[in-house]
């Protein structure tokens, strides 16, 4: 199997830790969430992993622009380079689905998104950028910023035709759920769930704390694409969130969203839904799931552990993979 180990973590206060242990597993790669109303904040925990690891590469899994000011990015990024070293930094960024529904805003139109990113390259390169009307260049001093030009490989979160596009105009890659983006060199697929021990049940206790999250997802991604008639259920789950006010639904519905399974999601996490969906498999399942992402055009997997054990799902989905 050519595909590419990575791991991507729900950035919890841990997660420079579980970074390390994924560093000593094998994983070529760890991706970072960027998602400031549900987890700490990204750049922090990036620089905190990169001062405890020594090989593994840290990047963003994705940033998402309207969070910061271009300038702000450029000095975030600069910090991390100058912590892990150019060779070790990569960029995903995206359009904010997860970032941007969590407060009650719809994603960035691709437009913003393309802008955004040749403003910050161009900081990165060390010149000059108009922005808001303003000229803004990266005016740090030597000891205060990492040295310009930097050049980092960008990825970009794409679901669709207008993504696609500017992932081809200004990325070297494209980052992707569940399935691959197909016609990139670089195509990397995101995956919930947990490995199987021998014998286990998708609905044993510890099978759905480690892989309820991906189910929770799986109800929000079919209600927000209008496919709940697809999943058994579905539209009585729907109704969970009927008393919710609806100014306030985005918050209950993303209430432990890829940390847990919260209260109004739970009776409708089942380890059939999860089997069913290649999020609680047995190693040699997985093993088959990911031969199918590879010959699909997907190039690295990036998995993100849950649950109360995340150690041992990284070593679990570790050693599935080297079979």
């Amino acid at each position: 199997m050519a595909l590419k180990l990575a791991c991507a973590f729900a950035t919890s206060e841990a997660s420079h830790q579980h970074a390390r242990i994924a560093e000593e597993l094998g994983y070529e790669r760890a991706w970072f969430y960027d998602s400031p109303a549900l987890y700490p904040d990204v750049w922090v925990q990036l620089c905190r992993a990169a001062d405890i690891t020594k090989r593994i590469s840290l990047g963003t899994g994705v940033l998402v622009p309207h969070l910061r000011h271009p300038m702000t990015t450029a000095a975030a990024i600069a910090t991390l380079v100058s912590a892990a070293g150019q060779d070790r930094v990569v960029i995903g960024i995206g359009s904010g689905f997860t970032a941007r529904v969590s407060m009650g805003q719809r994603p960035l139109t691709w437009k913003y998104v393309s802008d955004y990113m040749v403003a910050l390259r161009s900081l990165l390169r060390g010149e000059d950028v108009e922005w808001e009307g303003g000229m803004i260049r990266m005016l740090q001093w030597p000891g205060y910023g990492a040295k310009r030009p930097i050049e980092l490989p960008f990825v970009v979160a794409a679901g669709g035709p207008k993504g696609a596009a500017v992932a081809k105009e200004l990325g070297q890659g494209v980052f992707g759920v569940f399935e691959p983006q197909q016609g990139f060199d670089w195509s990397v697929v995101l995956l919930f769930g947990t490995v199987l021990d021998a014998g286990e049940s998708a609905s044993s206790k510890r099978a759905m704390e480690a892989a309820g999250h991906g189910g929770s997802v799986l109800l929000h991604y079919f209600l927000e694409h209008n496919m709940l008639d697809q999943i058994p259920g579905g539209e009585t789950w729907k109704k969970a969130y009927d008393d919710v006010p609806k100014n306030k639904k985005h918050l209950a519905m993303h209430d432990g969203h890829l940390v847990g399974v919260n209260e109004a999601d739970r009776p409708y996490i089942t380890g059939e839904l999860l089997a069913r969906n290649n999020m609680s498999l047995s190693a040699s399942a997985w093993r088959d799931r990911l031969a199918a992402l590879e010959a699909k055009g997907a190039t690295e997997v990036a998995y993100q552990p849950a649950g109360p054990d995340i150690p041992r799902e990284l070593e679990a989905f570790a050693k599935m993979v080297r079979g």
